[in-house]
């Protein structure tokens, strides 16, 4: 049904912005080049073997922008169906959902 639906997605996009946020080192609602490739071990974890990491970065950042942002990094585990191994709901703390709301992800 449609409740049902819409908490699937909601859940969803919970799991990719605590993914986001886990590579995102200094939290500045982007991903820079250095921190997706620090983080490569991580997301391998999340979406198997990533062979290059700055060829996978560049096709992320679909506006070319330099940076990867929440929406590139949805679209991009989308396509990678981005399972978190250890996602918990426990992770979904108020500052968790503060931050959502700040992209507007709700």
């Amino acid at each position: 049904d449609h409740q049902h639906g819409q908490a699937v997605v909601s859940t969803q996009s919970t799991g990719y912005f605590v993914a986001f946020s886990r590579v995102d080192a200094d939290d500045d609602r982007r991903i820079n080049l250095e921190e997706f490739t620090s983080a490569k071990e991580l997301m391998e974890k999340w979406v198997g073997p990533i062979a290059d990491a700055e060829a996978e970065f560049n096709a992320i950042d679909l506006n070319e922008g330099g940076v990867v942002l929440f929406d590139e990094f949805c679209k991009w585990a989308i396509t990678k169906a981005l399972d978190l191994d250890d996602d918990d709901d426990a992770e979904m703390g108020e500052n968790t959902q503060e931050k959502m709301e700040k992209l507007g992800t709700n």
